[in-house]
């Protein structure tokens, strides 16, 4: 996902680190480019969406309640190896692979 320049800046107004950090190209670690479909770089939130993508498309949520998602092998690559993670959970286990904003 390519965010143009000046819808990179209008985001960029608000707050400026925080945003930057979600859509500024990352090298990725090796499990997640495997997940990522060998791409070696991807934003924070290209990721993310790539991950939701995955759960939707292969119909991870659990049925009974849909805040659970029932992790398939490749999730369980890049979730810590859980078998079922909570949705507000995703985001923090995701942040883990990426690197922390130098101050």
């Amino acid at each position: 996902m390519v965010v143009g320049q000046q819808a990179r800046k209008a985001m960029l107004g608000e707050c400026p680190k925080k945003v930057a950090r979600l859509i500024d190209l990352v090298n990725l670690p090796s499990n997640l480019r495997e997940f990522a479909g060998g791409q070696s770089q991807m934003a924070h939130l290209g990721f993310f969406i790539r991950v939701w993508s995955h759960i939707k498309t292969h119909n991870l949520q659990d049925p009974n309640n849909k805040n659970l998602v029932n992790c398939d092998d490749k999730l369980k690559s890049i979730l810590l190896g859980k078998t079922q993670v909570e949705l507000s959970k995703l985001p923090m286990l995701i942040n883990l692979h990426f690197p922390k904003p130098s101050k």
